[in-house]
Order: structure tokens, then sequence, then C-alpha cells
């Protein structure tokens, strides 16, 4: 049947020709919650992208959000990699790149692990203009703020990217 998605928003502040308000679902039966708000944090895209194992750039990802790529293993497998890199929480983006529209719901694996850190679903297309534009500009992250409240944005401030309907 329709299910009601529940939606978490976060907002990239760096690099400027990507500064949106992004759409994206928190995991549906495993995963911690956000506690705190980070005004600015880093959004560190996983080498490898799929972040099935062990991370290249774990250092980077260590008290920062962890950006990874669907695909090659389960959706609690990245998250507990992640995890294991100090991560606060990850974005997973749909592989499918022209995907702008289709939320996955992402769910426990039949593995019986757990993971303690937010896991969130992110459109396909836009986790591909974050990385895109981060490597156009040739820097290592993001700075995003997460979550953002955005009733309390009037509509006409809302910042969204303009490849994304609402």
């Amino acid at each position: 049947g329709l299910r009601i998605h529940e939606y978490l928003y976060f907002q990239v502040l760096s690099p400027g020709d990507i500064r949106y308000i992004f759409t994206a679902t928190p995991a549906k039966d495993f995963g911690g919650v956000f506690n705190t708000r980070y005004d600015q944090i880093h959004l560190v895209p996983a080498d490898p992208p799929e972040a099935c194992g062990e991370l290249n750039n774990g250092v980077f990802i260590q008290d920062q959000i962890a950006l990874v790529e669907r695909g090659g293993c389960s959706f609690l497998s990245k998250t507990r990699v992640v995890q294991e890199h100090g991560g606060r929480a990850v974005i997973i983006a749909d592989n499918a790149y022209d995907n702008d529209s289709f939320y996955i719901e992402m769910i426990q694996d039949s593995s019986r692990r757990t993971a303690d850190i937010p896991a969130l679903f992110l459109l396909g297309r836009d986790g591909y203009m974050i990385r895109r534009s981060l490597e156009q500009h040739g820097l290592p992250w993001a700075v995003i703020s997460i979550p953002v409240n955005i009733t309390s944005i009037p509509t006409y401030e809302m910042m969204q990217p303009p490849w994304t309907f609402w």
C-alpha cells in the first residue's frame, strides 16, 4: 500500500553552487536518530564510494558524515562501516543517477547486526550533483547543516535543488 515517508532535511552550505536544502529519508528499522543539530559538519564522500569494507579516507570520516553510494552490500553493512570509522551518520545516495523522485526504503538485512548512527537515503540525482560539484571544485567534502527544520523557513526562501520537484 501507500506509505507516508518521514523526511529529514539538510542544507549544503559549501560549495556555494549546490547551496540547497536536500530531502532524505531515514532507514526504516535500523540506525540511530539525530539528537544533535550540526550547524557545520563535513559531508565526506566515501572512498570507495560503496563503503562495503575498509575506507581509504576513513580518517576524514571520523566525527563527520559520510556520503556513500548504494550498491555492493546492504544498507546496514554500509552504515556499520561508517560507524566503525567513527562517522556521526551516513547518507546513502541511490546509484541511479537519474533518480530524482523515488525514495528507497532502507531496511535491516538478515544478519541480526545493528547500527547506532543515523542512516539516511538520498535521491540519486542529489548525490550525483553533490559529488560532481565537489569534483569540479577539487574539494574533499561539503559543509552541511543537519537536520534542518524547514517549517521555520518561508516557502519563498526555500533553496531547493532546481532539478528536484517538491
